[in-house]
């Protein structure tokens, strides 16, 4: 019995569904299901039964369930602190960011924070939220920029920053490029590229709310995982994509970034922006980062 096929037990039971807890461990089905059955051997008891609509624990499942939970529990507990003393020793905040905090708002963090503690060195990681958060109770992270997700691990504490700007990305040939402002209706027949639903779901709501509260149909022609892939589709002519303002620091030729006119309606504060960290841990580096936050956080928020 190894710890990993309990943490993935443990996310099969609480989801009781293989593809979203391969999703949430950011691991594939197939590994999913040889880890549960590995585990089903070791103990020579058959834990869950599954079928082609449905997953439930059995008897023994249930057994096991609670026990699992405080043996995982431990075993991150006993790692978050022996990485906090490791920390202790060596100044080295680990900060995770979502692509479009790492492209604009990161680097106006480090230069701030580094003129206040110079004797802190930074590493920085650029993930989907969906991998930061696992990062950070785990301890390979300190603290992360993210979108909020839609349930919250009762271990990390969340704190709200900012919204971030939308516009549209096209390409320069486009006949939109040359407008100052571009509205939903404008979109109502163009191609558009969206973002995995299952990665990004805040910016792939952000596009279909919109068209959904406008009462037009969003043409998807292409979806796409990163932010730097959909610019680059954009440029060569597949059609047109809603991003953060942030996005438009990217190096891509041949793609003009136009404002968007976002109605009131719950898609225009889809682009929430986050900062993320362990519950009830002691970090000095952390908590001086998130001091440098909040002593700029109104100036960040303007260039967003």
């Amino acid at each position: 019995m190894e710890l990993r096929q309990l943490k993935c037990f443990i996310t099969v039971a609480d989801t009781l569904h293989f593809g979203r807890a391969a999703q949430k461990l950011d691991i594939l089905p197939a590994s999913l299901g040889r880890q549960i059955k590995m585990l089903e051997d070791s103990l020579g008891s058959r834990l869950l039964t599954r079928t082609t609509r449905s997953v439930a624990l059995t008897a023994a499942g249930s057994d096991l369930l609670e026990d699992a939970r405080d043996i995982v529990s431990r075993a991150e507990q006993i790692e978050a602190t022996f990485r906090e003393h490791q920390r202790d020793k060596a100044s080295v905040l680990r900060i995770g960011a979502i692509d479009s905090a790492a492209v604009g708002l990161v680097p106006q963090l480090i230069p701030l924070f580094r003129d206040m503690h110079p004797e802190i060195d930074i590493e920085l990681l650029e993930q989907k939220t969906i991998r930061l958060l696992p990062r950070l109770l785990t301890g390979r992270l300190d603290v992360a920029i993210v979108r909020p997700p839609e349930v919250l691990d009762p271990r990390l504490v969340l704190r709200s920053l900012f919204f971030e700007t939308a516009v549209v990305a096209v390409p320069n040939t486009h006949p939109l490029a040359k407008k100052d402002r571009i509205a939903v209706e404008d979109m109502a027949d163009e191609p558009l590229i969206v973002p995995d639903k299952g990665s990004r779901p805040h910016s792939h709501d952000l596009t279909m709310k919109l068209f959904l509260e406008a009462g037009l149909p969003a043409r998807v022609a292409q979806i796409a995982e990163e932010k730097q892939t959909i610019v680059n589709l954009v440029s060569t002519g597949v059609g047109i994509a809603i991003v953060p303002r942030w996005i438009s620091r990217l190096a891509v030729g041949g793609v003009t970034f136009v404002s968007l006119d976002l109605p009131t309606g719950p898609a225009k504060n889809r682009l929430a922006l986050s900062v993320a960290w362990v519950r009830d841990t002691r970090d000095a580096s952390r908590d001086a980062f998130l001091q440098t936050i909040d002593q700029h956080l109104d100036q960040l928020a303007i260039t967003a």
